[in-house]
């Protein structure tokens, strides 16, 4: 049995999606550039690093929440006047929330989640 999870997302508005904190945020408009940035997001620990360091005690922060998974797979594509957005991973929806929200602030919806 496997854990991996397929979440299904989706963002209005992707040209204008940000971050709160710009150091974080995605920059950019298209949704292969995000797929990228949020898959690198979910493979490495840079981005939790950064925001790591950002906090008033750094070595307070639980480690834990930096975990990542190598084998994370994002894809993105314009539909509508939207963008759909697949991440297939074996972090929970917490973690995907997480990184979500660093990179495009709450500008985004999860529509649905498999798991297998």
């Amino acid at each position: 049995m496997t854990n991996r999870a397929h979440y299904y997302l989706q963002i209005k508005d992707l040209a204008h999606a940000r971050g709160a904190e710009p150091t974080l945020s995605y920059d950019g408009a298209d949704p292969n550039d995000f797929a990228a940035a949020l898959q690198e997001a979910l493979r490495s620990p840079l981005l939790f690093q950064r925001w790591r360091a950002m906090q008033p005690d750094p070595d307070a922060v639980d480690e834990r929440l930096g975990v990542t998974d190598q084998l994370a797979t994002v894809s993105a594509k314009v539909v509508d006047l939207h963008t759909d957005v697949e991440v297939i991973t074996d972090l929970q929806m917490s973690i995907v929330r997480q990184r979500m929200t660093w990179l495009i602030g709450t500008n985004w919806q999860l529509h649905d989640v498999r798991h297998g």
